[in-house]
């Protein structure tokens, strides 16, 4: 185990403030509300990944305590546990190793904590986040409902001949409740996912990380046990009420985990190949549509497996280097 560097601790208020400010930016910011707040996990991704937890644990403290002295204590709550607290359990994860040898691998090899474990954690760790969010706000059929009733009111004020009919309203309110956390959850693993992998290649080129860079087309995909969290989810969605809500929650956040899965399996299937380009740039223009997402959601659940990524030793760099 490392000495405590000094350093460290300004490097855990700087990665503070920054993420603090981040979100504060996007709160003055509706319209890049969800990148600034995505980005608010880059500076504790960093921290976590380059200098190890104790700096993860003084900048999540630094932004928690910003955000509750100039804001409010709730605010800190709901930023803490919707961003900040995964990006720093995710970067201790990626900073897990052990002798490959203890696993019956090469001597001369380290065995990291597997990509498809640190994936199945984030999307609990999500999908928690949007709960507890919920729970403060007090999310359910009586706020969408008032969001229903007003977008049908604006949609009929504009073209009256559009009127829709009660049933068709009931039936727009009792989807719209549970299209909303299942929207939520996934996006915000897909911007957790896209900052930690910004935030791997970052701390790669810099050479400060512990864990060196693999290669996720092969390495990326969901472990076998998200397929029970995703079907429980799902059929919770159809009991109502609050385990509805919870189930559409898990839906959209281990849905992601399998999304991102399923294109890392793009990747991987479609190397060497001449038309590899346009295929990889259709299948993400259509992944806006819900179809195609779906296809390639499925893509992930018919690839599910935990590998171990093993790599030829090096000298820790970090406090984080342990048994996984």
């Amino acid at each position: 185990m490392k000495t405590f560097d000094p350093k460290m601790l300004l490097i855990g208020l700087v990665a503070g403030i920054t993420a603090a400010l981040l979100v504060f930016g996007a709160g003055a910011q509706p319209s890049f509300a969800a990148v600034l707040y995505a980005a608010s996990a880059l500076p504790i991704l960093l921290a976590g990944l380059g200098w190890g937890n104790l700096c993860v644990v003084i900048a999540i403290a630094t932004a928690a305590a910003i955000g509750a002295v100039f804001v409010s204590p709730s605010f800190a709550v709901v930023m803490t546990a919707v961003t900040l607290a995964p990006a720093g359990w995710i970067s201790h994860l990626a900073n897990l190793g052990r002798p490959a040898s203890e696993i019956g691998g090469p001597s001369h090899l380290m065995a990291w904590y597997p990509l498809s474990d640190i994936m199945l954690q984030l999307c609990a760790l999500v999908a928690v986040g949007v709960i507890i969010v919920g729970f403060m706000v007090g999310y359910g059929p009586h706020l969408t409902d008032q969001l229903v009733d007003l977008m049908m009111e604006q949609m009929q004020a504009q073209q009256p001949e559009l009127a829709s009919s009660a049933e068709v309203v009931a039936q727009t309110k009792r989807l719209v409740v549970l299209v909303l956390p299942m929207t939520q959850g996934g996006l915000w693993v897909l911007l957790l996912f896209s900052a930690y992998y910004v935030a791997t290649r970052i701390v790669a080129a810099s050479g400060r990380g512990l864990r060196p860079r693999e290669d996720m087309p092969s390495s990326l995909r969901m472990n076998r046990y998200a397929i029970f969290a995703f079907l429980a989810g799902l059929a919770a969605c159809f009991v109502g009420g609050l385990p509805a809500l919870i189930g559409a929650t898990v839906v959209g956040t281990f849905g992601a985990g399998f999304l991102i899965s399923g294109f890392a399996v793009l990747h991987f299937r479609t190397r060497g190949k001449p038309w590899r380009m346009p295929a990889l740039i259709l299948a993400y223009l259509a992944s806006t549509m819900l179809l195609p997402a779906f296809l390639i959601v499925v893509l992930g659940l018919a690839d599910t497996r935990r590998a171990i990524s093993l790599t030829p030793g090096r000298n820790p760099q970090s406090s984080n280097s342990t048994e996984t």
